[in-house]
C-alpha cells in the first residue's frame, strides 16, 4: 500500500521524530518540540533550537493531526491517533491505538492514555494521570494533581480512571481519585472521593448512586 503519509509545509518536526504511514499533519502543527529543561540548555549554550537532533515524538500509523497542534518530546502514541485544534501534549506521554485529543486539550506530560479513549475539547489533564481503556471524558472537564495548591514542593497525584469510565462535561476531579471500571460521573460533579466500579457519581460534591440498567456498557469509542 502507497504511503500517503502528508506534512503542511508549516509544520515543524524536530528530533527524531518519526510518522507512521498514511498520517496527516496540518498547519503550523509542532511534533517533538524539546521538552523545558532541554530547551532551556540550547538556550543558555547558544544553541540554535532548529537544530535540536534529540529525542523527537513517535507517531502511529493513520494519525490526524490538526492544526495548531503542539507535541513535545518524548510521546508516543499508537495508531489512528487525532487531534482537533491547538491540543497541547507534554512530554513523557504514552498514548494507545484509536485515541482522540481533541480541540484546546491540554496534557501536561507524564500521563498513559490507553486504547480507544476519547478526551474531548478544552479538557485539562495534569501530570501522573493514568486512563485506560475505553474512557470517555465530555468537555471542560478538569482533572487536579495537587491537593494544596500553593507554590512550594508537592508530590503530584493525578486520577487513575478504570477502563470503560465516563466523566461528563465540566466534572472536576480532585488528586488521587479512582473512578471505577464502567462508573459514570455526571456533568458538573465535583468528586472529591473514589467512584467505585459501575456507580454513578453526581452533585457538589458528588454523591454515589446505582448506575441506571441502560448504562451498564463499555464505552464504544
Amino acid at each position: 500500500m502507497e504511503n500517503k503519509t502528508y506534512i503542511h509545509p508549516s509544520a515543524k518536526l524536530y528530533g527524531t521524530s518519526s510518522l507512521g504511514e498514511n498520517s496527516v499533519v496540518l498547519e503550523n502543527a509542532i511534533i517533538g518540540y524539546p521538552q523545558h529543561g532541554i530547551l532551556t540548555e540550547s538556550i543558555r549554550s547558544g544553541k540554535d533550537i532548529e537544530e535540536y537532533e534529540g529525542a523527537g515524538t513517535v507517531i502511529g500509523k493513520n494519525a490526524f493531526i490538526r492544526a495548531g497542534t503542539t507535541i513535545f518530546s518524548n510521546v508516543i502514541t499508537g495508531d489512528n491517533f487525532k487531534t482537533g485544534h491547538n491540543a497541547m501534549i507534554r512530554e513523557n506521554t504514552t498514548i494507545g491505538d484509536n485515541v482522540l485529543v481533541g480541540t484546546n486539550v491540554i496534557i501536561d506530560g507524564n500521563v498513559t492514555i490507553g486504547n480507544n479513549v476519547s478526551i474531548q475539547g478544552n479538557v485539562y489533564i495534569p501530570t501522573h494521570v493514568t486512563i485506560e481503556d475505553n474512557v470517555f471524558i465530555g468537555p471542560c472537564a478538569v482533572l487536579a494533581n495537587d491537593r494544596y495548591p500553593i507554590r512550594g514542593e508537592y508530590h503530584p497525584e493525578g486520577p487513575i480512571l478504570r477502563k470503560g469510565a465516563s466523566i461528563g462535561a465540566n466534572a472536576t476531579l480532585i488528586p488521587g481519585v479512582e473512578i471505577g471500571e464502567g462508573a459514570m460521573v455526571a456533568a458538573g460533579a465535583l468528586v472529591t472521593k473514589d467512584v467505585p466500579a459501575w456507580k454513578l457519581a453526581i452533585g457538589c460534591p458528588a454523591k454515589m448512586t446505582d448506575l441506571p440498567e441502560k448504562l451498564h456498557q463499555i464505552n464504544q469509542i
